[in-house]
Parts: C-alpha cells; sequence; structure tokens
C-alpha cells in the first residue's frame, strides 16, 4: 500500500506529543516483519498495552473431514442457516496451514470488538450495506468490495442491512500481485486495477472515554478476551503503508486477448502460497475461431476455489449464486458438457465470481457436508 495519514500526528515520530492538558498521547509502532516490513505509527490518549482482565474463551480452529476420495466438490452456502454478528455467525467451510475460507451472514453488530492476531483478513461482501469502525479510521462497505483488514487491527463491523460476506482469514500478509508493482511498489501501468481504485479508512472517529470494553483476539488457535480499561478507538491520529483498505469488483480491469486467457490475468491479491482472483463482466477472445470457454486442464500445482457470485457460469451448469466449487489438484477439470460448443460465436460473459488457488491443497470442514452437492464429481458424463 502507499502512505497515507489521518487525524493528528507530532511534526517527528518518537518525540513529545502533548495534550491540551499537557500530558502526552500514547505512540504505537504496528509494523510487520519485525520492523522491516510495512509500518504505521498510532498515537493512543491511552496505554494501547492497558488490560484490566485477560481469559481464553474457545477454540476456534475447525474440525476437518478425514481422506476420502479425490472427488470435485459444490457447497451451497445458502443453505447455511447460521446468522448473528461478523465473528460469531462465521462459518469455515475449506482450509489449510495458510488460510481460512468460510461465509458469514451478518444481522447484527458486533457486541465487543475483535482483532485477528494471526494475519490479515479479506471481507468480500457479497451483499450488503454497513460500517466498519477501527483503530484507523471507519469504513463503509457495499457489495463487491474487498475489505483488507491488516493483523493486529481493532475493528467492530455494523451492518445497516444484511449482509453476506465471504472471508478468508490469512496467516501472512494480504497485498497486491508483485508482478503489476514497480521497484518503488507503484502499480504498474498494464495492472487491471490502480491506487485510485483503492480506498483506506474514511473518517478516523476518536473516543476518549475510561471503562471496561472487551476485545476479542483470535491467535494460536483460540479466541481470546481481553477486558481493556478504556475504549480501543482511542486514537487521534497516525500515519504510514499499513492500515485497513477496500477494493471493489467493478474497479477491476479485465485483460482479454484473441485467444482465451489464462487465470492469472485475474490475480487480485496474493498471500503466502494462495491468491485470490476477480472473475468480472468481460468481452470475449475475439480471434475468429476462438472458443471463449476455458479449456479442460490440471492443477498440478495448485487447488482452485470458486466462489459465484451472479452472472452465467458459462462453463458450469448446477451452480446458484453463493455456490463454492473445489476442483483439487491432481485430477483435471473445466467446462461441463456441452459450454464448450455453446460459447463458440459469444461476445461477453456477465458472470462475477471470486477464485482462491491455493499451492498446498484445501481441506474440507466436517460440517460443510452437510451442504454439499454430493453429485458434482459425476456431472461430466456426457448423456
Amino acid at each position: 500500500m502507499y502512505y497515507r495519514q489521518l487525524g493528528k500526528i507530532p511534526h517527528k515520530r518518537h518525540t513529545m506529543f502533548k495534550k491540551e492538558d499537557g500530558t502526552l498521547f500514547r505512540e504505537q509502532v504496528m509494523g510487520t516483519k519485525g520492523f522491516s516490513g510495512t509500518q504505521s505509527i498510532l498515537y493512543h490518549h491511552f496505554l494501547p498495552t492497558e488490560v484490566v482482565k485477560s481469559t481464553k474463551l474457545y477454540r476456534y480452529l475447525p474440525e476437518y473431514e478425514e481422506q476420502d476420495a479425490l472427488n470435485h466438490r459444490h457447497l451451497l452456502t445458502t443453505e447455511i442457516e447460521t446468522k448473528g454478528d461478523a465473528l460469531q455467525a462465521r462459518e469455515y467451510l475449506l482450509g489449510n496451514d495458510d488460510l481460512l475460507i468460510g461465509t458469514v451472514l451478518v444481522t447484527e453488530p458486533m457486541k465487543s470488538f475483535y482483532r485477528n492476531g494471526d494475519g490479515d483478513e479479506v471481507l468480500y461482501i457479497h451483499y450488503g450495506t454497513g460500517k466498519i469502525e477501527s483503530m484507523f479510521g471507519s469504513i463503509t462497505y457495499r457489495p463487491g468490495d474487498y475489505v483488507t483488514l491488516p493483523i493486529g487491527t481493532i475493528y467492530r463491523l455494523t451492518p445497516t442491512e444484511t449482509t453476506k460476506i465471504l472471508f478468508v482469514e490469512s496467516f501472512s500478509q494480504i497485498t497486491t500481485p508483485k508482478r503489476y508493482r514497480n521497484e518503488y511498489g507503484q502499480l504498474l501501468e498494464h495492472s487491471p486495477f490502480c491506487e485510485r481504485d483503492i480506498r483506506g479508512p474514511e473518517e478516523l472517529e476518536t473516543f476518549n472515554e475510561k471503562g471496561e470494553f472487551e476485545v476479542l483476539t483470535k491467535t494460536r488457535g483460540f479466541i481470546h478476551s481481553h477486558i481493556l480499561g478504556h475504549h480501543p478507538l482511542d486514537v487521534v491520529g497516525w500515519d504510514g503503508y499499513l492500515y485497513p483498505w477496500v477494493f471493489n469488483i467493478e474497479d477491476f480491469e479485465p485483460i482479454t486477448g484473441r485467444v482465451h486467457q489464462p487465470p492469472p490475468v485475474h490475480q487480485t491479491f496474493e498471500g503466502h502460497n494462495f491468491v485470490i482472483c476477480s472473475f468480472v463482466p468481460r468481452l470475449y477472445d475475439y480471434h475468429p475461431e476462438a472458443i471463449p470457454a476455458p479449456y479442460y486442464h490440471s492443477n498440478v500445482n495448485s487447488d482452485e476455489l470458486l466462489y459465484y457470485v451472479e452472472g452465467n457460469f458459462m462453463s458450469r451448469k448446477g451452480i446458484k449464486k453463493g455456490s463454492i466449487t473445489l476442483h483439487p489438484s491432481g485430477i483435471p477439470h473445466g467446462p461441463h458438457p456441452g459450454t464448450t460448443e455453446a460459447s463458440i460465436g459469444k461476445k461477453e460473459t456477465l458472470e462475477l465470481a471470486v477464485m482462491i488457488d491455493t499451492f498446498r491443497p484445501l481441506k474440507v470442514v466436517k460440517k460443510a457436508q452437510a451442504i454439499e452437492d454430493k453429485n458434482y464429481m459425476f456431472t461430466w458424463i456426457e448423456k
């Protein structure tokens, strides 16, 4: 990310910054990779270390199924009935040692504040609107937003209407693709989006309140409760390169060609051992003999997960909004019977989907079997 500043900060870092009564604001350096990665400096009314009670609550890591026959999988997330706030109602569906993936139907505001102490999070807003309050300021969200929240960010999500979210909990930092950045970190001209499309916190609200406030901290496989002696959003100003940011899928400019383009042209973000891609409405290939539908291919090094948002999903049959398909490495996958021929001569697609490719196998959570289309593996049989 690029440099941003919000609120009041002193002229020089690590120097006295006084309140009107002469006492000091408390400086916090929040950074990654042991002071050699991206960082920001925040200025608090109170000590960010002030905790009056600490409790280990419960284990959050999901239980995975035992390895069975290697199959393509189809999960129907619209059949999940769990709803509530953006943390407690999360339903984990797949994961590995690099990330956890699931959906959440948000119908109420978070009662406590929350921070992920293991890694970054990406919240893809399928539908709904609302607001995320954080120590860096507040962000409003709308359908199509990818909201990226850095490790350690204290935040609280409040919906203004029912919100469906596809979430990725990473155990590493999530960034824009390296190949789209120059040596200075700026997004290049051939990147499918640029800094102008990215927005950060919109307004810094500062709460100068004492009292007991709960922050739920996720780390080391457990949810921990920390009761602070002050409001956690007590920041009066900050600057740096580490902060929540938003990119809307509508601003992704698809790369097209005379013949079918491979999935890497759709890449939007990357983390350790995984990438996130955006399939958006786009013109089809314009070679006179082009086949717009993707070719059959084997993911020899990666698993492919697709979350279907809306549109015609031209290479798939039986897919619904909110479907998740998993095409694991080791066996080939591709268009359903008849869709290749049907794509010939088509000029455009209106599909909208999020793809996550992982470079270590994804495991399916046991509970996800209850929403699975068990027949999906056999839908390529030509009749």
